[in-house]
């Protein structure tokens, strides 16, 4: 598989060495928009992007263009999904888009749906959301956080939207950003009583699990038209 990779900060640098890794190459690294347009002259089965919000409209309005399937790891641009989703409609694309591409934080996403599900019936138990990143990370919560949070909603209809560092109390979730060090990623979810708590918690020791997902996903998408998520790979819910 050919692949150009958009953006060659640290995750792109750990996206390089998977894929290498899998027996992939890397035909063109571009670490702007400019050095993205001339990259997709070459021929290439895939691009994949993880650069900055800001960036990343252009990047996959230029990749639909181009007729390259891409996959996007950047966050902070979903407001935008929509637009996005008329792109690859009108070139007949593929976009495979994730909060967060690690197969542990997907199964972690399933584990917090189920678990809203059995606690749903039991108003007692008070969901809270924490994530803690490194101090470079710009967009707070994290993408990872408010898909979490969306799996808590779905199952708990009482909470229907989320508040960045506000308490919990419906219909509004609370989610708690902290930014540390380099820190990978450590995301919790607190189902809190007033005689326990029930604590679900994934911890990123680097970014390899991260750029593995990655790599996967790229494979996954060849051949194929529209947009994806981890669960359309992985089946994990309905």
């Amino acid at each position: 598989m050919k692949i150009i990779l958009a953006g060659y900060g640290k995750m792109g640098k750990a996206i390089e060495q998977a894929a290498t890794q899998r027996g992939h190459e890397i035909v063109a690294i571009a670490d702007s928009f400019e050095a993205l347009k001339g990259a997709l002259q070459a021929k290439a089965d895939v691009v994949i992007e993880f650069t900055q919000p800001d960036a990343a409209i252009r990047n996959l309005e230029a990749c639909l263009q181009a007729g390259i399937p891409v996959v996007c790891g950047t966050t902070g641009w979903h407001h935008q999904l929509d637009q996005v989703k008329v792109w690859v409609h009108q070139h007949q694309g593929a976009l495979f888009y994730e909060t967060n591409f690690s197969i542990g934080v997907n199964l972690f996403f399933a584990m917090a749906k189920k678990a809203s599900a059995l606690l749903n019936a039991h108003p007692d138990y008070v969901p809270r959301l924490s994530e803690t990143h490194h101090v470079h990370k710009k967009d707070a919560p994290s993408g990872t956080a408010i898909t979490t949070a969306e799996m808590v909603m779905s199952e708990m209809p009482r909470y229907s939207e989320w508040g960045l560092n506000q308490p919990t109390q419906p219909p509004i979730l609370g989610i708690e950003a902290h930014r540390l060090d380099e820190v990978p990623g450590t995301h919790t979810l607190v189902f809190g009583s007033a005689i326990d708590e029930i604590r679900l918690e994934h911890v990123a020791f680097s970014r390899q699990g991260f750029a593995h997902g990655a790599v996967h996903a790229a494979e996954w998408l060849l051949g194929k038209q529209g947009v994806f998520r981890m669960n359309d790979m992985l089946h994990l819910w309905p």
